[in-house]
């Protein structure tokens, strides 16, 4: 081995002060996406700060007595369909129904070594929303953005057009139309679609979540 390949490994390891179980969970819950693991029995074993806050509202997955449930027996079979097929290397992609709200869209992808039977699934949640407010913000502030460009560029990121972001903001078409003109000079975008979706794109970051309880 080289000098330079010695180089890059031992730059590759963890350094001797670095707890991997405690960091790693600490990043994961700076990630706007939930993640959780769970067995091929539904058993929860972790989920990050995001996927708690989801399954403690409890609109389509929530957690009792340890285990992964949801509304319908229909949506109890797809999950557990789908931790099966990640517990045999497979990943899936399911939608359960929700009591209120949008339906939640999880990836079920195989975690641990099939080979030694560790197998489980580890659940990345599809995130809520196309921008969360921190994301927004951190945009915001790098971008010298004012505050009514910030919150017209907010109303734009749920989908509504200019004419639909002036009647929310109770403002005339041109004034939104001017603040457009500035956000998307501001950030160098071609147009509004560039624009939503350089935010669309953002690092998920999280904002500060109150989760309730998973049972």
């Amino acid at each position: 081995m080289n000098e330079t390949s010695a180089t890059r490994g031992a730059d590759a390891r963890a350094p001797a002060n670095w707890n991997q179980a405690v960091g790693l969970d600490l990043v994961l819950d700076e990630l706007a996406y939930g993640v959780a693991v769970a067995s091929a029995a539904g058993e929860l074993l972790h989920a990050n700060h995001a996927a708690r806050h989801e399954l403690g509202a409890e609109r389509a997955l929530w957690v009792h007595h340890g285990r992964l449930q949801a509304h319908s027996g229909g949506d109890v079979r797809t999950l557990m369909d789908a931790l099966a097929r990640a517990a045999g290397g497979r990943r899936s992609l399911v939608t359960l129904s929700a009591k209120r709200g949008s339906p939640l869209t999880l990836a079920a992808v195989p975690v641990g070594r099939p080979d030694a039977g560790q197998t489980q699934a580890a659940l990345l949640f599809a995130r809520p929303c196309v921008c969360e407010s921190l994301m927004l913000c951190f945009f915001a502030r790098s971008h010298s953005l004012t505050s009514a460009e910030e919150t017209v560029l907010g109303i734009l990121c749920q989908g509504y057009s200019a004419p639909q972001t002036a009647r929310q903001l109770k403002v005339a078409v041109s004034t939104v139309r001017s603040h457009v003109r500035s956000l998307c000079a501001k950030t160098r975008s071609s147009g509004v679609r560039d624009l939503v979706s350089r935010v669309a794109m953002l690092p998920p970051v999280a904002p500060t979540l109150m989760s309730g309880p998973t049972h």
